[in-house]
């Protein structure tokens, strides 16, 4: 299964305009989420944003055992046009071109384990486009922003998305879709 998993705000923002997950900090239960919203993926995707974010917030970039701590040996692929480092020992693989292209090294990867889209919003959109996208997760938190980035940058009819499910977790809104495949 490869899913798209995250926290957004009310107004559907990810990340404000300077990327900064600020705001879902302020947010109680915003820093450290239920451990029972971080999905059990063998590969982990992202966006170069999203990646460099990470390494930023860990401590990575400076101490490569967070990184371990943080995402232990799982396959983490970062669809990036940019010259980036891997913190030493991580199994951190940089690609670029297009989902389709690289799909087929995702699911090698993941063998019969799931993928998880980390972010950013419209990485899981290319997902969507090449229709490899089975689900959609998302905490929504009671914050608000009036621009950023955007949760999920695409047109999604409601014959696409089915409702799988609903509930309060802490100050969030937890809601997962399952994603029809086009037609």
């Amino acid at each position: 299964m490869i899913r798209y998993d995250t926290a957004s705000t009310f107004t559907g923002y990810i990340a404000d305009e300077t990327h900064s997950l600020d705001w879902l900090f302020a947010v109680p239960g915003g820093e450290e989420p239920d451990p029972s919203l971080i999905p059990e993926a063998a590969v982990l995707v992202m966006g170069s944003t999203t990646y460099t974010w990470v390494l930023e917030h860990t401590g990575a970039r400076n101490d490569p055992h967070s990184w371990l701590a943080e995402f232990g040996d799982k396959a983490v692929f970062v669809f990036t046009t940019r010259d980036l480092d891997a913190p030493e020992g991580a199994d951190v693989r940089f690609v670029s071109g297009t989902v389709r292209d690289v799909l087929p090294a995702l699911r090698a990867a993941a063998g019969d384990g799931d993928i998880w889209i980390v972010g950013g919003g419209d990485l899981a959109g290319q997902f969507y486009d090449a229709d490899a996208l089975d689900e959609i997760a998302v905490s929504i938190a009671p914050a608000a922003l009036a621009s950023g980035a955007a949760l999920f940058p695409r047109r999604v009819g409601a014959d696409r998305l089915t409702l799988i499910e609903a509930r309060a977790v802490g100050a969030f809104a937890r809601v997962r879709f399952r994603v029809a495949p086009g037609s």
